[in-house]
């Protein structure tokens, strides 16, 4: 059997059975608003299995990243060092608490602290298509009230500091 093989392999051509060209990859990526709110409702079962709360990267680039989030409670403070953090609300609401003072704050990884509440911040209601920049250092949170839910495309931009 195995010779049979080997002569229809000697026979055959290689270039009529190997995959066409189709011009260069597009170095594009684009998630369209059905997936990711398909993407989102997968998150949201998972949270609600979990502590009300997941996410998933969607792409890693050498500068940012991706992540799609979910919450159905308040999160706790987040300061990242290096990163901005990029919000667009395709779902839900929730309140963007930024800047003030953290208590109960801790490090929970090389330029990531955490904490439990924000003292005299600044607080935005976020809706279906807002838009919100978090710049690196700066303290935010995300608070939910009631059955309050919300969904984020959540771009992580490095910032040089």
């Amino acid at each position: 059997m195995e010779r049979i093989a080997k002569e229809i392999l000697k026979d055959l051509n290689l270039d009529e059975v190997a995959p066409k060209a189709r011009g260069p990859k597009n170095p594009v990526d684009h998630w369209t608003p059905p997936l990711l709110l398909e993407r989102a409702a997968y998150l949201r079962k998972l949270a609600k299995h979990g502590d009300g709360s997941a996410s998933e990267t969607l792409k890693e680039y050498p500068q940012h990243f991706a992540m799609l989030s979910f919450r159905s409670r308040s999160g706790e403070v987040e300061i990242h060092e290096r990163f901005a953090d990029l919000f667009v609300v395709l779902s839900g609401a929730a309140t963007l608490v930024t800047g003030g003072a953290v208590t109960g704050a801790h490090m929970v990884a090389p330029g990531e602290t955490r904490g439990v509440s924000i003292a005299g911040g600044t607080r935005q209601n976020l809706r279906p298509g807002d838009v919100a920049h978090v710049p690196a250092g700066t303290p935010h949170q995300m608070l939910l009230k009631g059955d309050e839910t919300i969904a984020c495309l959540v771009m992580k931009v490095q910032e040089v500091t």
